[in-house]
């Protein structure tokens, strides 16, 4: 790998390559870190008063009409994702929040749905990053077509 290299040379590909090996170490531990960082019910499972409908840079909102015939029907939908799982809550609780993962990095999103006056609230917004790539608008926008 050396042969015909002068010793800056050499000790300049040596570098390149542990800062190489730093980058892809670095990548990795992230990786992990998303992967297996804990969902906490307690920051996750919450609905916070005063949303707006809209799509947002990190989440989405919604609101639709429903009574508890359509928020168990919702709930069906969302539960029958794939690679979503409830992560709190519960149909009797009226309120159930869901962590939903990308298929490749495996990045969590959560969504909360709650039941409310006659209303069904959905808040899907993403844990990691600042930008969703719409990921949220288009996953809540799907769930809410199948019903």
């Amino acid at each position: 790998m050396f042969v015909g290299l002068d010793t800056a040379q050499r000790q300049g590909v040596k570098v390149l390559s542990l800062i190489i090996v730093g980058v892809l170490v670095g990548l990795l531990g992230f990786s992990a870190y998303v992967r297996l960082a804990p969902s906490d019910p307690v920051v996750w499972h919450k609905m916070p008063k005063g949303l707006k409908t809209g799509n947002f840079i990190n989440s989405a909102v919604r609101e639709i009409e429903g009574n508890a015939a359509v928020f168990e029907t919702l709930n069906q939908v969302i539960a029958s994702s794939d690679r979503t799982a409830v992560l709190a809550g519960s149909l009797e609780e009226g309120m159930v929040t869901y962590v939903t993962r990308s298929a490749l990095m495996k990045y969590p999103d959560y969504t909360t749905i709650k039941l409310l006056d006659g209303k069904i609230l959905l808040y899907g917004r993403a844990r990691f990053g600042r930008k969703d790539f719409g990921a949220n608008t288009q996953r809540i926008d799907a769930w809410l077509a199948q019903l």
